[in-house]
């Protein structure tokens, strides 16, 4: 399999502040990489790193086969978090995920950016929104439309931060479910920032886990360990759940 993104002894400081520190992961083809870990871990800096807004200050990260922010357009897709979104400005959906295809704000859409972007909807099971203003669409429905943008170009690498956050059960399960077909349609690689445990040990392939630096990577049943989870987040009371009652609370 081909590897899409390595880093090694990656460290990240911010002004006098060593951020992140020690980090060492893969990702393949078709991995899903959980990021998991307390507030303040590090987590979003990583993402950060990984599509080149700020620079490492050790170690070495290589992202599809190049430094972080070089790669060609639409090789990766961005999904933020939804707290982040801006959900006042007077758009479409179908328009802003055609905003990806244009590299720019569409105006009236032609007919082939149209076709371009129902298209993008109905792979991430969307298109019955394509005509709703964004400012009217639910946490996870406006999480749905920006994940149908992140996709719609084949990209090889989807990163998203904390996609969970703000919208329903109903809503992660699909979300997941999306996340799964990705991966299983075009062999792409994704690293999701989660607080989900029982998300991340049923549908990562290898989880990351930080406390500011690396606590684990490997495996969900080995990574998200008791002793893992005590060493990120401290007390862990259901943490025996996760893994069928092994450990104690």
């Amino acid at each position: 399999m081909s590897m899409v993104v390595h880093a090694d002894g990656l460290g990240v400081r911010l002004g006098p502040r060593q951020v992140l520190e020690g980090v060492s992961f893969s990702a393949e083809a078709g991995d899903l990489v959980a990021v998991l870990g307390p507030n303040g871990s590090g987590k979003s800096t990583l993402v950060r790193a990984l599509v080149g807004l700020i620079e490492p200050s050790q170690g070495h990260l290589v992202v599809l086969g190049s430094a972080p922010g070089s790669s060609a357009a639409g090789r990766i897709g961005y999904v933020p978090q939804i707290k982040s979104l801006d959900r006042t400005f007077p758009a479409l959906a179908l328009e802003l995920v055609v905003s990806a295809h244009r590299n720019s704000w569409p105006g009236p859409l032609r007919r082939a950016d149209r076709e371009w972007g129902l298209a993008a909807l109905e792979r991430a099971g969307a298109a019955h929104l394509a005509n709703r203003q964004v400012s009217r669409l639910s946490g996870g429905e406006l999480q749905r439309i920006y994940l149908a943008r992140a996709i719609a170009q084949d990209v090889k690498l989807l990163i998203l931060d904390e996609p969970e956050s703000g919208i329903d059960a109903a809503g992660t399960s699909d979300l997941y479910e999306q996340l799964d077909a990705f991966r299983e349609h075009s062999s792409g690689t994704v690293i999701l920032v989660t607080h989900d445990w029982d998300a991340a040990l049923h549908h990562a392939s290898r989880v990351l886990l930080l406390k500011g630096r690396q606590i684990a990577f490997g495996p969900p049943t080995e990574a998200l360990s008791e002793s893992n989870l005590r060493a990120a987040f401290g007390h862990v009371g259901h943490a025996h759940a996760m893994h069928g009652g092994r450990g104690h609370s």
